[in-house]
């Protein structure tokens, strides 16, 4: 199994702000070391999960610890109600074909 190092983190935001907060959301410039990222979203939009997939732990702090991200997260925290995150490593699971 090929390992994998992913942030993910899931927050609630404020009814009625979600593109306001995607706009935010989106880092520039985009990590060197992030691989892939995906977001996914509640049915009524007031929960969103990011899954980023890193190089390694280590170069996901230093993104975590730099000034982007913290500009980043200044600029989300006006529509953000709740914030729950973790770092991960693991690897996909095969799904055998039906």
């Amino acid at each position: 199994m090929e390992e994998h190092f992913v942030w993910v983190t899931t927050r609630r935001i404020k009814p009625g702000t979600l593109e306001d907060f995607e706009r935010a959301w989106r880092p520039h410039p985009y990590p060197r070391a992030l691989r892939r990222a995906y977001a996914y979203w509640s049915e009524d939009g007031h929960e969103i999960t990011g899954v980023s997939f890193w190089d390694s732990k280590e170069a996901c702090d230093a993104w975590r610890a730099s000034d982007e991200e913290q500009r980043r997260r200044t600029a989300m925290a006006p529509f953000v109600v709740e914030e729950r995150e973790g770092f991960y490593r693991g690897g996909e699971l095969t799904v055998p074909v039906h």
